[in-house]
């Protein structure tokens, strides 16, 4: 859509380091925040890292030891069951997380302050995620349990992730006390929120939707002015029912001052709808 020259692409072995790099470090950042964060302060926030905490807080069961003995079937489990081959990316993922578990497992914690382990713990959790979910891989555990379920049962694969992770809060609540369950739940909300800001990013585009009688006018302006691709919708008003094409253009939000002015100095009744477009992959953006 945007004329300006095209980025050269990544070389696949370039992009294949990438995405394990992606992986290594995602799975690090992950293992760091449960023991820096969640650990120490009993926040079982779901998957098999709360239920390593959950073991470990009863019986001082080693946290890595219990995710390699879960994530490791739970892998194997779900190649079989549900006829995937997951490959190297997720199996690296599956037992390097572990891995950094147990070489941190005697660092200090950085707070012992609940709130602030959920918290922070939680969005370290989420961001490790993010960037494990760049490299076209996971970190395998419930979440395979999960599309098991969801296969054999019909139940939508939402459902079965926030099933089995609702049952490990639970059980931390039984386990611990009613606010470690709440802790938990804050962990679990933090986490989602992070990968969602790692995987689309901060909404720093614009999406403009421009309703005009110049439709030309205002298109070559757009070319001229901002250098940016115009698509041409088609659309009808709802009273006339006649024809009323509308412009759809998204640039960069320090773009969106200009984008107005433009639109302004050729038409000043066009009627123009902004809305944030949380990620923007292509020519003149960034790159898948």
């Amino acid at each position: 859509m945007n004329r300006r020259k095209r980025q050269h692409e990544v070389h696949p072995t370039l992009q294949k380091v990438k995405e394990y790099i992606y992986i290594l470090l995602g799975s690090a950042t992950v293992a760091l925040a449960f023991n820096l964060f969640l650990l120490p302060n009993r926040v079982a926030s779901g998957g098999v890292s709360g239920i390593s905490t959950i073991l470990y807080s009863l019986f001082g069961w080693e946290a890595a030891y219990v995710q390699w003995a879960f994530n490791i079937p739970l892998f194997i489990a779900g190649v079989i069951f549900l006829g995937k081959v997951y490959g190297a990316r997720t199996l690296i993922g599956t037992l390097f997380l572990p891995f950094v578990v147990y070489l941190s497992r005697n660092m200090e914690p950085v707070t012992l302050d609940p709130l602030l382990g959920a918290l922070f713990g939680g969005s370290g959790v989420g961001l490790g995620l993010g960037i494990t979910f760049r490299g076209n891989a996971s970190t395998g555990g419930t979440d395979l349990a999960a599309q098991i379920v969801h296969k054999y049962t019909g139940i939508s694969l939402g459902k079965c992730v926030a099933f089995i992770d609702g049952l490990i809060v639970v059980t931390a609540t039984i386990v611990f006390d009613i606010e470690s369950g709440l802790y938990a739940l804050i962990g679990l909300f933090v986490t989602s929120k992070t990968i969602d800001l790692v995987q689309v990013g901060l909404g720093n585009s614009k999406m403009a939707l421009i309703i005009t009688n110049h439709q030309d006018e205002v298109r070559q302006e757009i070319f001229d002015k901002l250098d940016r691709g115009v698509t041409k919708l088609s659309g009808y008003g709802g009273y006339t029912n006649d024809e009323r094409p509308m412009l759809l253009c998204v640039v960069d939000q320090k773009e969106f001052t200009k984008l107005k002015q433009v639109v302004q100095s050729v038409d000043t009744t066009a009627f123009v709808i902004v809305m944030d477009a949380a990620e923007v992959v292509g020519e003149g953006f960034k790159r898948a």
